[in-house]
């Protein structure tokens, strides 16, 4: 009976270890609290799971991977498949990745083709 427990045990900590490692990876934590504002060339288009994202090729900087919100919520902002193709020029608000190294942002706002999606409406803030 030990040896039943003892599996049920390791199996619930493993599932809160992935939960846990998930979570993190898709909250806030990793981003700095300041925004910034990223104009560029859309490089590569992703609207999938866990997060749509986009590679923006800077002129001054190189390239970023700009993430946007789960799949649902970016729908929900009116950028769909389609929204953004490679080449199109984009303005991205949002916060930068807080290893300075790494040339990624989580957007908050994106701009594309004359259409403005407010992925996180509530996290949008302009000076």
């Amino acid at each position: 009976m030990t040896s039943h427990y003892g599996k049920f045990l390791a199996g619930v900590m493993l599932t809160i270890a992935i939960v846990s490692s998930a979570a993190a990876h898709h909250g806030w934590s990793w981003a700095e609290a300041d925004q910034l504002e990223l104009k560029g060339v859309i490089r590569a288009v992703y609207v999938g799971p866990p997060h749509p994202t986009l590679d923006v090729e800077t002129a001054n900087d190189g390239l970023w991977r700009v993430e946007l919100g789960n799949p649902r919520q970016t729908e929900r902002s009116g950028f769909v498949e389609g929204s953004a193709k490679i080449g199109d020029e984009i303005t991205a608000l949002g916060n930068r990745s807080s290893d300075p190294g790494e040339k990624r942002m989580k957007a908050v706002r994106i701009s594309v083709g004359g259409k403005t999606f407010d992925i996180y409406p509530d996290r949008i803030r302009t000076n």
